[in-house]
């Protein structure tokens, strides 16, 4: 499968299986059994919406199920959450602990946010992006939660539903459709296809020795594969109506950032901050290039820099993993959760899309370790095709940062401990990525590698990726900007070659929330200054650190009303 496929699941998976909320204010504030009966109910109602998430969150009695994509559903579901979103707003009249208002709070916005995908955004009708998530079944390979032929079994029952949701998929989906979308459509139906073909036979081949089970497995393969070949052609059908009209325009753009994220800020106001920022990381990056590589420039200073590779690259995770760590535990950074390790291991050949990733067991696992994934080179690769494949040790430095000390591994160790089902079952975007990305530049502050300049290029070019995104997105978007035109900002502005240029332009396109891993470290950043300037400022940051993840991972701007005692302006 394509590194953009992989990227993209993992994204979507990041936001559907998330976490999302709450806080831990001392001692846990007794819920009314009311409130109590209102929030299961909302969680009955979204897993039984999203059985995927359901058993992504570890909830098996959901295996096997598909969501209804039919269009009638859609409107039920969209009825269902108003009336939902009605009886949480009457809340707000009764009296509720601060902690319950929080909820509130957030769970309005993941009904806001649903709405807005569906009405506002209308991806079902529009965006083959949309369902990408549920249609990957990797879970059944990839997390061992269950003896391999039980896992199978439930394979099969969800193998077998995949032809009627696909056909629900193209009766949904109203073309014409824009070209990025038909294009990530292709590339991921495909890819899925391919692993249908042959990860899934090759995974599951253990427990085929029963003959009868190995027949079942068998049919419901190839119908699914053959549903996925059927929609990826009917998806190429469509390029020859296809039009270029992608750009949600500025109003909705809006209405995006603050449904999903709750940030209510005018879209020019925040691009001045992200340019601001790019400009910052720019004048950083020139300043530490004039020592590492003094009179070239800096696209030679980061060629440079990117020269540095692996011999072994599990054996230079392995490693980092450690000196991480114990950055994390002598700095005194945050606090680690008794019992939080993750294990370290060789991509199996199905999750070789990325250089690197990490699986997470959703909150209602039980004794499932979180597994980060390395992949190396393909051995029969020619040694130049392999040099060129591994990341250099600066970028595997920060992607060993982001997804594990002290990023996503680390805030999802607190948030799975949360005493909220709700908080340990949502968690936004912008949270999630907005830690995992702070905690790189955040890594560096507390002296990573000891001011190492090949170390500081390295987080520098992550946060410019991710500065370019955001002006992409909001260019793609509100300003009229062409695929052409973010592609070449990538190369400008980010250090990329034209072909990653090309593939993070196009993303923007179809998922314009990569604005928010800026937009989340930016928000956080801003929240620890204001809250630790009062506090003693550095020394305090761990304090800081863990209220911000006592709450599980709620938009960012409802976390500054209950951290600072009286917010004011901006959360950017």
């Amino acid at each position: 499968m394509t590194p953009l496929y992989a990227a993209l699941r993992r994204s979507i998976a990041a936001i559907l299986l998330g976490l999302c909320l709450l806080p831990a204010i001392g001692k846990a504030t007794p819920v009314g059994s009311e409130w109590e009966r209102f929030t299961d109910d909302f969680i009955k109602s979204y897993f039984a919406a999203h059985p995927n998430a359901a058993v992504n969150a570890g909830l098996h009695e959901y295996d096997g199920r598909l969501p209804d994509w039919g269009t009638a559903s859609f409107s039920a579901r969209t009825e269902a959450l108003k009336r939902q979103r009605m009886q949480a707003v009457i809340f707000k009249q009764q009296v509720l602990s601060e902690r319950q208002h929080l909820v509130r709070k957030h769970l309005l916005s993941v009904i806001d946010s649903e709405l807005f995908w569906v009405e506002k955004a209308r991806w079902p009708y529009k965006n083959p992006y949309y369902y990408a998530d549920a249609l990957d079944p990797n879970i059944y390979i990839s997390r061992d939660y269950a003896p391999l032929e039980q896992r199978l079994r439930a394979y099969i029952a969800y193998a077998a539903q995949l032809p009627v949701a696909v056909d629900q998929i193209r009766n949904t989906l109203q073309p014409p459709l824009a070209k990025p979308f038909v294009d990530i459509g292709i590339t991921i139906v495909e890819g899925l296809a391919q692993f249908y073909a042959t990860d899934v036979p090759a995974a599951f081949q253990p427990a085929l020795k029963n003959a009868e089970l190995r027949s079942q497995f068998e049919k419901a393969n190839r119908r699914a594969k053959e549903a996925l070949v059927h929609f990826s052609d009917w998806l190429k059908e469509q390029r020859s109506q296809a039009h270029d009209a992608f750009a949600l325009g500025p109003a909705v753009f809006h209405d995006m950032l603050y449904t999903t994220e709750r940030l209510s800020m005018q879209p020019d106001r925040i691009e001045q901050v992200v340019r601001r920022d790019l400009e910052r990381n720019r004048k950083a990056l020139q300043k530490v290039c004039s020592r590492y590589a003094p009179k070239q420039t800096l696209e030679q200073c980061v060629a440079k820099a990117r020269q540095n590779k692996p011999a072994d690259v599990l054996e230079a995770a392995r490693q980092q993993l450690v000196g991480l760590k114990k950055i994390v535990v002598d700095k005194s950074l945050v606090s680690i959760p008794e019992g939080s390790e993750p294990l370290i291991a060789e991509s199996p050949p199905y999750r070789r899309w990325n250089p690197a990733s990490i699986d997470i067991p959703g909150p209602f696992e039980k004794d499932l370790p979180a597994i980060y994934y390395v992949s190396p080179p393909d051995s029969t690769w020619l040694a130049a095709e392999r040099q060129a494949y591994m990341p250099s040790r600066p970028e595997l430095l920060f992607i060993s940062v982001h997804e594990v000390w002290p990023g996503h591994f680390l805030h999802f160790s607190h948030a799975n401990r949360n005493l909220s089902t709700f908080a340990r079952l949502f968690i936004t975007y912008g949270f999630a990525e907005g830690w995992a990305h702070y905690s790189e530049e955040l890594m560096w502050e507390a002296g990573l590698n000891r001011g190492d300049p090949s170390t500081h290029i390295g987080q520098l070019l992550n946060a410019l990726l991710r500065n370019v995104r955001c002006l992409a997105g909001f260019g793609l978007h509100t300003h009229g900007m062409s695929v052409d035109e973010a592609e070449k900002l990538f190369i400008e502005q980010a250090f990329l070659d034209k072909a990653n240029a090309r593939q993070q332009a196009q993303r923007g396109t179809f998922d314009p929330e990569y604005v928010k891993y800026t937009l989340g470290k930016l928000m956080i950043r801003k929240l620890r200054d204001e809250w630790s300037i009062q506090r003693g400022g550095r020394k305090n940051w761990r304090a800081f650190h863990d209220q911000l993840l006592s709450y599980g991972g709620p938009p960012l701007p409802l976390v500054r009303e209950v951290m600072l005692t009286n917010p004011s302006g901006a959360p950017l």
